[in-house]
């Protein structure tokens, strides 16, 4: 038997057997059993031409649900009755109609053998299934076939016992119609259209969901070849809502699946539909769920059964059941979590289409009072009072900003900028919706959405507060606006501000220190600024603030007024004061950026934490973005260059081209941009670079680390004069704000050096003789060893070997994180004491560079350094460190286990070590390995030693990254 049906041959081949029984005078009943549209009326249509075609008289009826009232009715519209019973219809229980059925049957066969079909047997009158069942007991002595089909899906309520329950197996031939499989389905697709891919063709499978019925209802809405969209190189995706559809035989369908199936089972199918919208991770106005993650599949489907029972009233059992067969069937799948999930979005919409909003909102809004009861998690809650309406519930206000708080902490701002509109349109006082407003607008700023972030902390600056709360909107307010470089705008705000708050001068004075931050964006303000609070503090220390102290001191360091000791001193007693909660962020914060600059790196780190865990992370604070600045300078002072580009780039990255290009670097770009230079990553630096446009950059601190982190860049890539240009800016730049000590941007020794490649000996020692005179000032080993090492270089000579020396040994009393400078000095002593003919002595200096260079994976000075030892006359020891088989065996172990594609942290908890330790193997190993990222591990294992021959050739970097030895 064939036909046009897929992967429906067993039923074929079960039912030609039973016409060729027919025909030898023994008949028999069929009932093909299956789901709505799996299909069932056209196996039965196919079997009924089969018959036809071998010679069996063919009687059809379907039967309805409007005559399961009628006795006999599905019977007698099989039978078509003689004359004799027009007159008298046969009572339910009338023995004698069911004989009178059967001897009408039997006269049908003195024609020959016989068929009869009956379709959707489920929906036949009682008195007829009970004469069916009772006619299948004799049909094994006649030539007729009973061929039926019946409805087998499972619902929430129970339907009627199936037509051969009461049968003995043997008088009947039962068949499952299962859905139609994803290859038939593909197959079925790609027939229709040729030029579907595989994506789109897997996508209209998943839709139909193994119906032929919704598969071929939405081939036809699809109507002929997907059309190529040039934008995406393809097909446009399969919609996701029915809209899309035309002339709209998928949701038809789809209804028509709902109302066969009851309205009990229709009332779940839609609140499933509803509920998953909260759940899913395609919802646009919800969170991506991911707080999921990592629940037992149980206990989310659990999750499900509980609130479709609260939302519809329906037996949890029964809607268990229905979940299960659902799935089983393929238009329910688990997603990750475990939660049943429509197997498309499309028919998802489908389900819901024709469903009233109102019906919608009640579904989730039982759904989120039965999470409440349980005490689930504030954002699950949430994602359903997103579509409730306002007033509602007492409760939806407290629930939504909880579940603000857990999307900011984890770093999702689009989702709490969701929360905090809906929080907004319940019922709030003036104070209350004031502080709400403040937090969206963060909130917007947080998403790179200025001009939002803008508007909403204007609305909530015009509303009445209470006097902290203005603080903080003014606060937020100013630094969005600073941002954009409305600087004048900004401090117009504060100030305006601070002259309603002449009750509370503490307060005042918070905006003070705030107004003096936002003035680094305007050179010319910032001077003022500085001169009043520089006036003000002689005359009336009390009038300035703790914080607005800690500025002063932080002003002074950088104009090369105080030392390093004395800073410190100063910054510790103003830590020991007694400080307003609202200014403590910014005393914290310039504390920490003072530390970082005196060496005094652990305590910065401390001051860092403090700082951003007092501060409220639903609230812009111009502090965060500077301690997130210190943070990273910090790193860079220790010279984690990893961790700088881990954090920055995310973890085994490589930089390429930039997608957009940006006018204002930040500091974290420049700390970024520097940690790729000094790990010998030039091109990938260069590419980063390029990302900028300066040409309209803000005039402020930010920019000028950038110029001399990209005029490094050029120095190190072979480009002296265009390296000047950008020091040169830099401390032009720097020198207009104050900015003269050579603790945040050493640019003059940078200077020095192009200056001295290009032939301005004379130039060169100017700059580098100013550069140690205030780095004397700050007095740190750091500082004053890099100014003697540049110094050294420039003057040459005896004079030039003791300043050399003199810088080494300065560095040498420096923090062991200063270590970067230490081999800098050495380099260019070593490389001083070569030029003098001592060659032993700078033999020794040279290889305790390389040696500290590949201790700190810094390849291009470990390359420089055996280079340089080369030329003395000496071979360089740093090769016999790289190689597989210089790893420890901790370092091994490791990396085997992370070449295997374990993580960090299973890692750690494999080997009982902490994360830390594992990250710090993993470091190493890269650098002994030579290699970057991860996947670069197996392969790296695997090689063998170099030969000791080639070990220093092998770690001189490529012409493309190799800098010149005047510029270092």
């Amino acid at each position: 038997m064939s036909g046009p049906l897929r992967e429906r041959d067993r039923a074929h081949a079960l039912i030609a057997a039973e016409v060729e029984r027919a025909r030898a005078g023994t008949g028999g009943l069929v009932v093909l059993r299956g789901a709505s549209g799996t299909g069932r009326t056209a196996v039965l249509e196919a079997a009924a031409e089969h018959a036809a075609a071998r010679g069996l008289r063919v009687l059809r009826v379907r039967c309805s649900s409007e005559d399961t009232a009628v006795p006999f009715a599905t019977a007698l519209h099989l039978l078509d009755p003689a004359a004799e019973f027009t007159e008298t219809v046969p009572g339910a229980d009338d023995r004698a109609g069911d004989a009178r059925l059967w001897r009408l049957l039997r006269s049908h066969t003195t024609e020959g053998p016989l068929l009869l079909a009956l379709d959707d047997v489920h929906l036949a009158d009682d008195s007829s299934r009970r004469w069916l069942r009772e006619a299948a007991r004799h049909l094994d002595r006649s030539p007729v076939l009973v061929v039926a089909t019946e409805r087998s899906q499972y619902d929430i309520e129970p339907g009627p016992a199936g037509l051969t329950q009461p049968l003995s197996p043997s008088l009947v031939r039962t068949h499952a119609l299962a859905p139609l499989g994803d290859g038939a389905a593909a197959d079925l697709v790609r027939e229709v259209f040729p030029r579907a891919g595989p994506q789109w063709t897997a996508a209209c499978v998943r839709a139909a969901a193994g119906s032929p019925l919704l598969l071929h209802a939405l081939l036809d809405d699809l109507g002929g070849a997907p059309r190529h969209d040039p934008a995406i190189g393809g097909p446009p995706p399969l919609p996701e809502t029915c809209a899309a559809l035309y002339p709209g035989s998928y949701p038809a369908a789809v209804s028509w699946w709902l109302e066969s199936a009851g309205p009990a089972t229709a009332d779940v199918a839609r609140c499933l539909a509803a509920l998953e919208q909260a759940w899913s991770p395609q919802a646009t106005d919800g969170p991506s769920g991911q707080e999921q993650a990592g629940r037992p599949a149980e206990a989310a489907g659990s999750d499900a059964v509980h609130l479709l029972s609260e939302a519809t009233g329906a037996d949890p059992v029964r809607i268990a059941g229905w979940l299960a067969a659902m799935t089983r069937l393929g238009l329910l799948r688990p997603d990750a979590t475990g939660r049943p999930c429509y197997a498309h979005p499309l028919l998802r919409d489908a389900v819901l289409t024709g469903w009233p909003q109102a019906n919608r909102q009640a579904a989730h809004r039982a759904a989120a009072q039965a999470m409440l009861r349980r005490g689930e998690r504030a954002e699950a809650i949430a994602r359903h009072l997103l579509r409730v309406p306002p007033g509602d519930l007492p409760w939806a206000l407290r629930v939504l900003r909880d579940a603000v708080t857990v999307a900011v902490h984890g770093a999702r701002p689009d989702d709490a900028v969701g929360y905090l509109r809906r929080a907004l349109d319940e019922p709030l006082p003036d104070g209350l919706r004031q502080q709400l407003l403040t937090e969206l607008g963060s909130l917007h700023y947080a998403s790179a959405d200025a001009p939002a972030a803008i508007a909403r902390l204007a609305e909530a600056q015009h509303l009445a507060a209470e006097p902290r709360n203005r603080v903080r909107t003014a606060v937020a307010l100013g630094t969005a606006l600073a941002d954009r470089g409305e600087i004048h705008t900004a401090l117009e705000v504060l100030r305006r501000t601070e002259g309603e708050l002449s009750a509370h001068p503490d307060l005042a004075r918070t905006l003070q220190t705030a107004t003096a931050l936002l003035s680094d964006g305007d050179p010319a303000t910032r001077q003022q600024v500085y001169r009043w609070l520089c006036e003000t503090e002689q005359l009336s220390p009390e009038l300035v603030g703790t914080a607005g102290q800690a500025l002063l001191v932080r002003y002074a360091a950088t104009a090369a007024l105080i030392s390093a000791q004395e800073a410190m001193a100063r910054i510790r007693d103003l830590l020991a004061r007694p400080a307003d909660p609202l200014a403590e962020s910014f005393l914290l914060g310039t504390a920490a950026a003072v530390a970082q600059w005196a060496d005094e790196l652990d305590e910065a780190d401390r001051l860092v934490e403090h700082g951003l865990a007092a501060q409220r992370a639903v609230l812009l604070h111009p502090m965060r973005h500077a301690l997130l600045n210190t943070r990273a300078d910090i790193a860079a002072a220790r010279g984690d260059a990893a961790g700088l580009l881990a954090a920055h780039f995310g973890p085994d990255t490589v930089v390429g081209s930039p997608v957009e290009i940006r006018s204002s670097p930040s500091n974290r770009d420049a700390t970024a941009l520097l940690a790729l230079v000094h790990t010998g990553r030039i091109e990938e630096a260069q590419r980063f670079a390029s990302g900028f446009d300066l040409r309209d950059s803000a005039e402020n601190f930010e920019l000028n680390r950038f110029l001399y982190a990209r005029g490094a860049l050029r120095a190190t890539a072979g480009d002296p004069a265009g390296a000047l240009h950008d020091f040169l800016d830099c401390g032009r730049r720097q020198s207009a704000r104050d900015v003269v000590s050579p603790v945040v941007t050493p640019w003059r020794t940078a200077a020095a050096q192009c200056r001295l490649a290009l032939g301005g000996g004379r130039d060169a020692l100017t700059l580098a003789t100013e550069e140690l005179r205030l780095a004397r000032v700050w007095n740190t080993p750091r500082t004053v060893g890099r100014a003697l090492r540049v110094l050294g270089t420039v003057t040459g000579g005896r004079r030039g070997l003791e300043l050399a020396e003199e810088a080494v040994e300065t560095l040498r009393q420096a923090p062991a994180d200063a270590v970067m400078e230490l081999i800098r000095a050495l380099l260019a002593q070593g490389r001083q004491l070569h030029a003098a003919g001592e060659r032993v002595h700078a033999r020794d200096c040279l290889r305790e560079a390389a040696e500290l260079a590949e201790g700190r994976g810094a390849v291009g000075m470990a390359a420089l350094a055996g280079q340089a030892l080369r030329q003395s006359g000496g071979r360089s020891p740093v090769g016999a460190h790289t190689g597989p088989g210089a790893l420890t065996g901790s370092e091994r172990r490791i990396a085997e286990l992370a070449a295997e594609g374990l993580t960090n942290t299973e890692i750690a908890d494999l080997l009982h070590l902490a994360r830390r330790t594992v990250e710090t193997h993993l470091t190493s190993t890269y650098r002994k390995l030579r290699i970057r990222r991860r996947t670069e591990l197996g392969d790296a294992l695997e090689r063998e030693r170099p030969g000791d021959t080639d070990r220093v050739q092998q770690l001189l970097p490529t012409p493309s990254i190799r800098p010149p030895k005047s510029l270092l």
